[in-house]
């Protein structure tokens, strides 16, 4: 079966409801997650791969998690969620397959132990947010840590398992769309239902009392990126030089060029959502269906 869904969603983590009952200010972004809640429950992914730019990382290589499971805890004042959902290696090993023979840098990496049927990746807010609101919402206090299967057992899993992918800034920018391009390929081999999410936060420079100063060209960087999604233009964002993003601190480009390359291969209609920067850092939402 091939990719049903898609998604650009953002990754602060006070948006969900368990966590937070202001969202710290982003509850257009929460409202805008639910409605990618809903659509996901409609489209019933299997598997969720995921691409974030948190976590593992290889420099020079686009990373992809080799073991069985992830979990994962999230807290707030006294607030805490735990995730701990499973990891699926056929699909992770068809992508692998399909990247090396377009000859893309990916490295497989593990955690723990050498038995990756067995191993159990820490998970963090880039891939638990977006997760918890594509059907792993789910609560297990006590399950969100690398040793709790083998120690405590699981109740059985409900909702989709996850592919989880980290991109390299160190490769060029061109090089994630191929990327892209290698996991819709290998989901449509697949007979199972499969949705990609990028997992993206943008400007982290919008408030000029944050750590991370202010910069104007956080906003104009926003602007472009919203625009772009309205327009179904993500290659445009290919013209903005490497300084400008530095200069407003973004962390979601490189996710947003996997979903262009899924787009090349599958052909999707996205919705814009929402885009909000309540803090210092800014979010939107976007949901692509198969057309």
């Amino acid at each position: 079966m091939p990719i049903v869904a898609g998604a650009v969603a953002p990754h602060g983590f006070p948006i969900i409801p368990e966590l937070s009952e202001d969202a710290e200010g982003a509850l257009t972004t929460r409202a805008s997650m639910q409605q990618m809640q809903r659509e996901f429950a409609a489209a019933k992914p299997d598997v969720v791969v995921i691409s974030t730019p948190h976590g593992f990382r290889v420099n020079g290589f686009i990373s992809i998690a080799d073991c069985a499971r992830g979990a994962g805890a999230m807290a707030l004042g006294d607030r805490k969620v735990e995730m701990n959902v499973p990891f699926d290696l056929r699909l992770a090993d068809a992508i692998v397959e399909r990247a090396r023979a377009a000859e893309i840098p990916v490295a497989q990496v593990g955690y723990g132990g050498s038995n990756r049927t067995q191993s159990i990746m820490p998970l963090d807010w880039g891939t638990m947010t977006p997760l918890w609101f594509a059907g792993q919402d789910r609560n297990l206090p006590g399950k969100g840590h690398v040793l709790a299967a083998l120690l405590d057992g699981l109740p059985e899993d409900e909702g989709p398992a996850a592919v989880v992918v980290q991109p390299s800034r160190l490769l060029p920018k061109e090089v994630n769309i191929a990327f892209g391009k290698a996991v819709a390929e290998a989901a449509e081999a697949d007979e199972r239902r499969i949705a990609f999410i990028a997992s993206c936060d943008w400007a982290h420079r919008h408030d000029p009392n944050h750590a991370n100063g202010y910069h104007p060209d956080a906003k104009r960087v926003d602007d472009a990126v919203v625009q772009a999604i309205k327009d179904d233009d993500i290659l445009g964002l290919l013209k903005l030089d490497d300084e400008t993003i530095s200069n407003a601190a973004i962390d979601g480009l490189w996710q947003l060029l996997m979903l262009e390359g899924v787009k090349q291969v599958v052909p999707m209609k996205g919705t814009f959502l929402s885009y909000e920067a309540p803090t210092y850092y800014g979010m939107m939402v976007a949901t692509y269906q198969r057309t």
